[in-house]
């Protein structure tokens, strides 16, 4: 069908839990979706920042259903804790959408004493999701739509060293966790499909979300006079967060996406989310399969699907 990422079809009555839903991408998401009808459960750490989100969008859509749940996903503790507050609800789409993006030169590990990005990007949404398997199992046609990223096309993925404990480069540490992420979604629909049940499972990267490039919005986001030059200057580094958002909106909302299918922006850095093809690495089902156990492990959680 074609579809307009400006126009979706009408989400009234369903659900979706977004991380890191209050800012960047994820705001975009999360102000799309509630645009279209659906009820937007923003999941990040600050309540403040969760509050201007759910502000800036009700400028936008005045009647939207918005509500905010706590979630650090650098914590076993603060996720277990978010999935019970959701445990039990109706969930049409998680949106795995939060993420750590190369915060320090220097290896840096979670509370739990994962590596950051791994432990954020990876191991967070893995329990989270595991936790929240039997809630989205209860809500017909619930869709999991994990965030991954055009750096998995210029990293490598190493089963032997998933925390990048041996050898840490930032872009490498994140392509890294990416490559996890990506493998996840693609192995939790293998697993679906095997069990038959009604989730489903999908992939989606966002290309190049670019500040410069991005609307304004009340103490959200609030791009720099120098951001908005360097986007005039280079138009083809990408496009703004709200164009970003939309291979995720896509992934969650159009009724002919399949369990499987990863979504990313026609021109690879911009445009219309179209389907198209992941990183070998990613969609490895050896790979998959051996990162399904050692997660398990190192988040202490079984995840039977």
């Amino acid at each position: 069908m074609s579809w307009d990422p400006r126009s979706i079809p009408s989400q009234a009555g369903k659900t979706f839990v977004v991380t890191g839903g209050n800012a960047g991408i994820g705001y975009f998401i999360s102000e799309q979706l509630a645009a279209a009808g659906g009820h937007v459960i923003i999941a990040c750490r600050s309540a403040a920042k969760a509050d201007a989100a759910i502000a800036a969008i009700h400028v936008r859509t005045p009647g939207a259903q918005l509500e905010h749940v706590t979630l650090d996903l650098s914590s076993y503790a603060s996720v277990r804790s978010a999935a019970a507050a959701l445990a039990g609800r109706r969930i049409d789409a998680l949106i795995e959408n939060a993420g750590s993006i190369m915060p320090s030169k220097k290896r840096e590990t979670t509370v739990d004493g994962n590596e950051v990005m791994f432990g954020t990007n990876h191991l967070g949404h893995f329990l989270l999701t595991a936790l929240l398997y039997p809630t989205l199992a209860a809500t017909p046609g619930a869709r999991v739509v994990a965030m991954g990223s055009g750096a998995t096309r210029l990293t490598k993925a190493h089963l032997t060293d998933l925390q990048s404990a041996s050898s840490f480069a930032p872009f490498a540490a994140y392509g890294q966790s990416k490559h996890a992420t990506q493998s996840f979604g693609f192995e939790l629909d293998r697993r679906l499909r095997a069990a038959r049940g009604s989730v489903t499972s999908l992939v989606a990267h966002p290309g190049s979300g670019i500040d410069g490039l991005s609307p304004q919005r009340a103490g959200v986001t609030n791009p720099s006079a120098a951001g908005r030059m360097f986007a005039r200057a280079f138009p083809f580094v990408g496009g703004g967060k709200d164009r970003a958002a939309w291979s995720a909106v896509r992934a969650a909302t159009d009724p002919d996406a399949v369990g499987g299918d990863y979504w990313g922006p026609r021109g690879g850095f911009s445009g219309p989310a179209v389907r198209q093809k992941p990183a070998a690495s990613s969609s490895n089902a050896a790979f998959g399969a051996a990162l399904w156990s050692a997660s398990e492990k190192l988040v202490g959680q079984r995840f039977a699907v």
